[in-house]
């Protein structure tokens, strides 16, 4: 019997050692991603419990030295599932933002997720369990890159911009794909890396969207090569969370699992501004997130929810959030703000240039002209920040799609009102309104 219990003891120590620690995050395999009607998200309660001093010790000991993972009652509280729903545990993650130990698990074969998710709310060990849900960056084709093109640097005004602000410090957290971070117009402006989709670095700097989003932001100035971001002073934060489709495109994946993970890394890297080119369903668990994203400070720009979606909750339809969609979409909530989005010229891996379309551009666009609002003033708050985004539209020829004016919005706040025009920046305003 003491033999068996003891068999018991080591394959429960065994199997909670697979569970990942601090930098180390729970990878999902191409099953769950091909499949995620299958799979579920479920939180239990991970509060640190006090442990006595040992005897002869001090109530303070080695408190400081901790390790990140789960505790031992979240751990049980996760077996628990299992044992009771079926389930099988393919991925966990502690988050500790939210003190909530975090699970994706596989459901049983034939069963209703729709029920068993009514069957598990019921467990009064769990906070949290919901549909692994996808969510997409919001990308547009282009037929020829040489027709068209449209510079979302001059028809926001950034040049006049620069005269105030480059962006200088401001950490910006990149949600998407990974990124080319060997790129020449890029390697600088990258403070940190970290990948919640796979192990694989080399897919990481093949990535296309994410050094798209992070070209438009970010590029280096003045270095005698390529391009020149809307905020090139910036501390870039790329955080994969989407996988990319396929070699040469744009498109991309993510779930609720690796962007709660995305989020949760942005809170603790303590990021300004949170950029997510993406779209997708309300979810519980990245809302948590977010919420307490934005009570810690943080800016979230997200690309906006088209409008005929507007009877189904999305992610980024949320007060506080700032939703962008490129200057000409007509599907846009009235809310959102607007920037160009269409043959935008940016980076691409291989340190390469093209040009990108899409919401997810002018998500981007807008986010570098924030970090441009924040290198000045640290503590604006996303109000403020978006109506001074919004009123720098207003002028002579402007209307309600028009695109936010970076020069505009940094200059009003430096001379201390909100939409004045300043006049460095009237002559290009007319330019953008009335358009090329």
């Amino acid at each position: 019997m003491r033999a068996a219990l003891l068999c018991l003891l080591i394959a429960a120590l065994t199997a909670c050692s697979t569970l990942p620690e601090k930098g180390e995050s729970a990878k999902l395999d191409a099953q769950v991603l091909n499949s995620p009607e299958r799979y579920i998200v479920a939180a239990v309660d991970d509060s640190p419990i006090p442990a006595a001093p040992p005897a002869g010790g001090t109530p303070r000991g080695y408190s400081g030295i901790s390790a990140y993972g789960p505790s031992w009652h979240a751990r049980a509280a996760m077996r628990d599932l299992e044992r009771n729903f079926g389930l099988r545990q393919v991925g966990a993650w502690p988050i500790a933002p939210l003190r909530l130990h975090c699970a994706v698990f596989k459901i049983p074969d034939g069963t209703d997720r729709s029920e068993l998710l009514a069957l598990i709310a019921r467990d009064g060990h769990v906070k949290l369990v919901q549909p692994l849900q996808s969510f997409a960056t919001r990308t547009a084709a282009y037929n020829d890159p040489y027709v068209g093109l449209q510079s979302g640097f001059e028809a926001m005004n950034v040049g006049g911009a620069h005269t105030y602000s480059q962006g200088e410090g401001v950490r910006v957290a990149v949600i998407d794909t990974g990124g080319d971070i060997l790129h020449t117009d890029l390697r600088s402006s990258i403070a940190a890396t970290a990948n919640f989709v796979d192990g694989d670095a080399a897919r990481f700097r093949r990535d296309r969207h994410g050094t798209e989003v992070a070209g438009v932001i970010a590029a280096v100035a003045n270095n005698h090569v390529g391009i020149v971001g809307v905020a090139p002073r910036a501390r870039l934060l790329l955080f994969k969370a989407c996988w990319q489709i396929e070699d040469g495109a744009d498109a991309a994946d993510c779930n609720s699992f690796t962007l709660a993970q995305a989020l949760s890394a942005s809170l603790d890297a303590h990021a300004q501004i949170i950029n997510m080119s993406l779209t997708g369903p309300y979810d519980p668990l990245l809302r948590e997130l977010m919420d307490e994203a934005m009570r810690r400070g943080a800016i979230i720009i997200g690309a906006a929810t088209p409008d005929t979606a507007a009877s189904t909750p999305s992610l980024m339809h949320h007060p506080g959030i700032i939703e962008v969609a490129g200057v000409g979409t007509t599907t846009a909530p009235p809310s959102s703000l607007f920037a160009p989005g269409t043959e935008i010229l940016t980076l691409l891996p291989g340190g390469r240039y093209d040009f990108a379309s899409g919401d997810s551009i002018a998500t981007a666009q807008v986010t570098g002209v924030v970090a441009l609002l924040l290198a000045k003033h640290a503590d604006l708050s996303a109000d403020v920040v978006y109506r001074l985004l919004r009123n720098s539209r207003s002028g002579r020829n402007s209307d309600s799609n028009s695109t936010v004016n970076a020069c505009v919005a940094v200059a009003s706040m430096q001379i201390g009102t909100l939409g004045k025009l300043d006049p460095t920046c009237v002559e290009r305003r007319d330019f953008v309104t009335r358009g090329k």
